[in-house]
Order: structure tokens, then sequence, then C-alpha cells
């Protein structure tokens, strides 16, 4: 028999455990070995829990038993997790996280530290929760060369965005509910301003274009400032204003991550996924694109794929290098800068007639795609020309209000 050990019991570690032991059967019959769940380290005592005999609180007891082969780390953050995780690494237990903040920082660090010790570091549910993408990345998509991958990584801000779009809330009222319900924290910082798709993002990038990304590399804004009237400007237009991460390999070689709002025509399909649903699309030369869809977040959803890459782990013999990356090379140019980022763009402006928009557009060498009296969009361009046509508007005495820009949906 081998034993799990569950580092962090709050709402994905206990799910793990939940889950496990609900579906034990299955998963010993999956793996043909039989599991326990040995250990659940945490700071605090759970006397009432079922399965609080197993609570310690030192990780050296994990590290020094033998029979715990495997270890699901529901902790969050970087410290201790990172020298929690390293440690167990280096004592030949493979990891499997859920932790995006430790993937994006330090991922490159620990896949090697996996590979020096023949076990392995999955993160499955660290990007999109319960929706399987890491996985089918490198290996069911393996025969591709993925050009792209963009896709909404963030649940609380789709709910807050659909609401502002379906039910007409002005953003801070659609926020109040989201935490209302529980799918915003009290500081929602991370969620709002983008932190939370930056590092998944981070991830995505790392794993499909092969070196480490950092959070710090990425082009980040998120939706604190998006008003009720650039939603309804985007709904007029054909589309739906999402918080969307991306990155896509450009002409020179160079990979571009972002994130930021970004208005989705209703041709693509990520525009109709509502709610804290996530979806990510890939773009690839053999699938041309195809989309991965469903809970980005929530206690057994997350334990689900962490589960999921355990029993991957007890099947494996050694180190999957596919699901690898290499670290970042000290001063590689690998990072392209948001000044090479290219985009047809939607402005919402004071009144403006259509005439103005049109003989703007031709000086500055884009296609007019749509007007109405406060706002335009104009075809796709670089960040430069999108300066000068807002530059120009200002001399003609238009206000910019607001400047977003549109997802390619044939990336």
């Amino acid at each position: 028999m081998k034993k799990i050990a569950v580092l962090g019991y709050g709402v994905v570690g206990s799910g793990v455990v939940e889950l496990f032991y609900r579906n034990q059967k299955k998963i010993e019959k999956n793996t043909g070995t039989e599991l326990e769940i040995g250990y659940i380290l945490d700071l605090r005592e759970f006397p009432d829990d079922p399965y609080g005999d197993r609570v310690v609180h030192d990780i050296q007891v994990i590290l020094d038993d033998p029979e715990v082969g495997y270890v699901a780390e529901c902790m969050g953050g970087v410290n201790p997790a990172f020298d929690f995780v390293r440690r167990c690494l280096e004592a030949g237990k493979s990891v499997a996280t859920s932790n995006k903040q430790l993937v994006a920082e330090k991922g490159d660090i620990l896949l090697q530290v996996a590979k020096a010790h023949h076990v392995n570091f999955f993160f499955e549910a660290s990007v999109g929760g319960a929706i399987p993408i890491i996985r089918p990345l490198h290996t069911c998509l393996a025969a591709n060369d993925i050009s792209a991958v963009a896709g909404i990584l963030n649940g609380t801000t789709n709910f807050i965005l659909e609401k502002m779009f379906c039910d007409k809330m002005r953003f801070d009222d659609a926020l109040a509910l989201a935490q209302k319900l529980g799918y915003a924290e009290r500081d929602p910082s991370a969620d709002i301003d983008g932190g939370d798709a930056c590092r998944k993002i981070c991830i995505l990038s790392s794993l499909v274009f092969g070196k480490h990304v950092y959070p710090e590399q990425v082009y980040t804004k998120g939706i604190r400032n998006i008003t009720l009237e650039d939603v309804q400007l985007a709904q007029d237009f054909g589309g739906a204003v999402k918080l969307i991460g991306a990155v896509k390999r450009l002409e020179s070689g160079k990979i571009l991550p972002t994130v930021m709002p970004m208005v989705v025509m209703n041709e693509s399909l990520i525009s109709h996924v509502n709610g804290v649903f996530n979806a990510v699309m890939v773009w690839g030369d053999g699938v041309d694109k195809t989309m991965f869809y469903g809970r980005g977040a929530g206690k057994l959803p997350t334990a689900s794929a962490v589960l999921g890459d355990l029993i991957d782990e007890v099947k494996q013999t050694d180190t999957v290098e596919s699901q690898s990356w290499e670290p970042a090379e000290e001063g590689a140019d690998f990072v392209a800068p948001i000044d090479d980022f290219f985009a047809a763009r939607c402005y919402r402006t004071s009144p403006c007639g259509s005439g103005v928009f049109a003989k703007i557009a031709d000086e500055v060498g884009v296609k007019l795609l749509n007007t109405r009296e406060n706002g335009c969009m104009i075809s796709g361009c670089d960040q430069k020309t999108a300066e000068a046509f807002k530059q120009k508007l200002a001399k003609e005495g238009v206000e910019i209000l607001s400047r977003i820009p549109v997802l390619d949906d044939e990336a």
C-alpha cells in the first residue's frame, strides 16, 4: 500500500480527501495500487473531522515516511509551499498541486528538481480547475505546432461581466453580488486586476512554448475600469467584453502573453461562456482550433484535477518530460513588449459623427468596421497606430472614454 499526504486542509485539500474516499475503489482499480490518505498537514486541529486523526503539523513526518509516495499540495502561496514541495520531490515523492502562484513563479525550479529525482511535479488543477488543459497540451495535441492560446481563465470576472451584459448592472453592483454569492473574495484584487489570470497564462505560455514565463513579463490589465457603457457598446457591435488571458507566437519568433479586457465577437464560442465557467481555446496547425470548457474553480472540481494528477503519477515509473519546460535564459529576449501587440480596437467616445471616424481611419490606414454615435471599431493595427487614431480624434474635439482591443478568433 502507498500513502498519499495532503498539504493544507482548506477548501481544496478537504475536497481531495472527500473525493478520494468517495471513489477510492475506482481510483485503486484505475491505478492497480492500494492507496490511503496517510497524512494531512495543517497548522490547525480538526477534532470533529472524520479524518482528524491523520492531521500532523510537521512536514518532516511526511518526509521521513518511506510509504508516502505521493503528495497533494493544496496550501496556496509560495511560502512555505515552495520549500515543502521541493523537499518532498527531493525525498522521492511525486507532487500534484493546485497552486497557480507556486507554478507560475517557481515551476521551472520544481520541474528540474523532480527530473533530478525521477519523480513528477504535476499541476493540472492550477489552470482552469476541473478543465483538462495541461495534459491535453502535452499529450493529445503534442503532434501540433501550437501558435496561440486564449481564453477566459477567471470565473469571478466572467460572472461580473455577464451580470453587466445581461442584467445591465454597474461594475460595483456586480462585484458586490459576486462577493455575496461567494464567487469573489473580500479583497477581490487578484481577480478583478488580472493577477489570477496572469499566473494561469504564465503556466500555459511556459508549457506551450517551452521556456518559463514569469508574471512580471505578462502585460496585465484587469476589469476594474470597465463600465456598463463599455459593455453596452460592445454588445451593439455584436460582441461581449471578457477578461482574456492569451499568448501568441509572433512572426519574430517571440511570444506575447497578455491579460486584458477584450471584445469577443459573437461568432466566437468564447463570447458565449458565462457565469463562473472558464474556457481555453488552442490554435494548432493540425487541429485548427479547439476549445476546452468547464468549471474553473470550486472544491470538488479542483479536487478532481488534483486527484487526476495523483492517479497519473502512481502509474508513472519516471519523470514525464513532456510536461515540463526550461528555465528562462538570463538576458534572453523571449517575450515581446506590448508595443508589438496587434488587434482591432473598440473606442468609446463622446458623441461623434461617423464621418469623423471614417476620415481619421483613412488617415491612419485602418478600416472602419462599425460605428455608433458614441464609438467605433477599427480593423487590426499595432499600438502605435491605435494611439495615433486616439490622438487624431482628440484633435477633432472628441473625448476618448475607453479603448478595448478585439480578440482575433482566427489567431
